[in-house]
């Protein structure tokens, strides 16, 4: 069995569900902090993406592999991680599901409503990213952050459903994806609903070390970012 290489960008939430999770499953890997090197030549020879987290290991065809939800997959099917990815078709369709409907649905009005405050590269084709007066693309961000209520409330009357997690009684990778995502909506100080305080606070408790030691790199970024925000709105150098 090959050791695994992660690449990360600590403030990033995609990179932070990764984080988590190899943490959690006990895998044997080394972390490299990749922060402003994914356009370099030596990292586009491995991921022409140029994506963060990406994991390097000889057992796959090509060395490498992108995107969180796809690694985490991959290395449940790997290692049997059945306790975070279940075999059983029903209840990894149910997963599948959510986490597929998290990175289409809810994160692409996440990061309209949080990249702003968190001075991330907007994606083309977005107001955002365009020479749009401050008003205009304050107005696109608020409709973003007003629009995740309705996909917010799909995870918890759809996906769990009563259950503490959306994996059951323990937390699977859909869980984890959806515990880091949320992590950024403190960005904009956005009023989490009652459940979703108490999924994030059950996940960290779950998992111990293993979620907190990656959150404090985002919480950290956040708290920055928001610090900085205040000093210009007070005019504090």
């Amino acid at each position: 069995m090959s050791k695994i290489i992660l690449n990360v960008i600590k403030p990033s939430v995609n990179n932070m569900a990764v984080r988590v999770f190899l943490r959690a499953a006990g895998l044997d890997f080394t972390e490299h902090d990749v922060y402003g090197q994914t356009r370099t030549p030596e990292y586009l020879a491995k991921a022409p993406s140029h994506l963060t987290p990406m994991i390097e290991t000889a057992d796959l065809p090509r060395g490498a592999l992108w995107e969180s939800c796809a690694i985490m997959q991959y290395l449940c099917n790997k290692h049997s991680l059945d306790q975070f990815y279940p075999k059983d078709p029903e209840r990894r369709a149910m997963i599948d599901s959510a986490m597929f409907y998290l990175i289409g649905t809810f994160y692409p009005y996440l990061a309209r409503a949080t990249y702003p405050a968190l001075h991330f590269p907007q994606y083309a084709g977005e107001v955002g990213y365009t020479d749009a007066d401050h008003d205009t693309k304050e107005q696109a961000r608020k409709a973003a952050a007003d629009a995740l209520a309705e996909p917010l409330e799909v995870f918890h009357t759809f996906y769990m459903a009563g259950k503490p997690f959306i994996g059951g009684d323990q937390p699977s990778i859909a869980d984890i994806r959806l515990a880091a995502t949320l992590e950024f909506l403190e960005a904009i100080d956005y009023p989490l609903p009652a459940w979703a305080t108490t999924h994030t606070e059950a996940m960290e408790k779950t998992l111990g070390t293993a979620y907190s030691e990656p959150a404090a790199d985002v919480r950290g970024y956040i708290a920055y970012v928001k610090a900085q925000r205040n000093e210009e709105l007070t005019g504090i150098a």
